[in-house]
């Protein structure tokens, strides 16, 4: 008799040349984020990035045909990450007016941002359609969270459709998109305003409660 559980513990652990395979493809996206985070965007071609990482050239396009799917991946672990801190900070947040409310989120996205320069670089500077896409797909899904969180705690009317938050979700990404050119680690009164913005929005669907 063949034990069943050894097998499948045998087959589940990858074999060394899927392990290899594995520490190229992060110790090539490490060294995209530290360049683009050091560097910039336009800096971190893949011919860079190869040697950052000590990866022949053609190892790299070996996992990556091309620099946009870098790019992707990147932001890929970037939205994986951000869309863990949203729901901690709201479930965190006991906001009692909507200003409490996006002041939770814009303080969320301000720390993370400045935390990790190389996805500022990737979000507002080296955006493509592939990127683009990630991008709109994210904010939406962001939108309707917070959404149903103003919705349950009556911070808004039950009617305002979930549209609304994709504006102001947008507003806002916009205004961040400004305030993090006009400064690496996001212009205070830019950032000022976009809350003010945003809030002013959201206001004129406030619950009358």
């Amino acid at each position: 008799m063949f034990d069943k559980q050894a097998t499948t513990r045998t087959s589940a652990r990858p074999a060394p040349v899927q392990r290899r395979g594995i520490e190229r493809v992060h110790a090539i996206l490490d060294a995209a984020e530290t360049l683009l985070g050091e560097q910039g965007y336009e800096a971190a071609t893949l011919k860079a990035i190869g040697e950052r990482a000590g990866i022949p050239i053609a190892s790299v396009y070996h996992y990556f045909a091309d620099r946009h799917q870098v790019d992707a991946e990147l932001v890929r672990r970037h939205v994986g990450a951000l869309d863990e801190r949203l729901t901690a900070a709201l479930g965190r947040a006991e906001a009692r007016t909507l200003r409490e409310a996006c002041d939770s989120v814009v303080d969320m996205l301000l720390a993370y941002y400045r935390e990790h320069p190389s996805f500022v670089e990737l979000w507002y500077r080296g955006r493509n359609s592939t990127l683009s896409e990630m991008a709109r797909e994210f904010d939406v899904s962001q939108a309707e969270q917070l959404w149903r969180y103003l919705l349950e705690r009556d911070l808004i009317r039950a009617d305002t459709p979930r549209f609304v938050l994709e504006l102001a979700y947008e507003a806002g990404d916009r205004l961040f998109d400004a305030a993090f050119r006009r400064s690496p680690s996001g212009d205070a009164a830019t950032i000022d305003e976009a809350r003010r913005l945003v809030t002013a929005y959201l206001e004129t669907y406030a619950s009358k409660g």
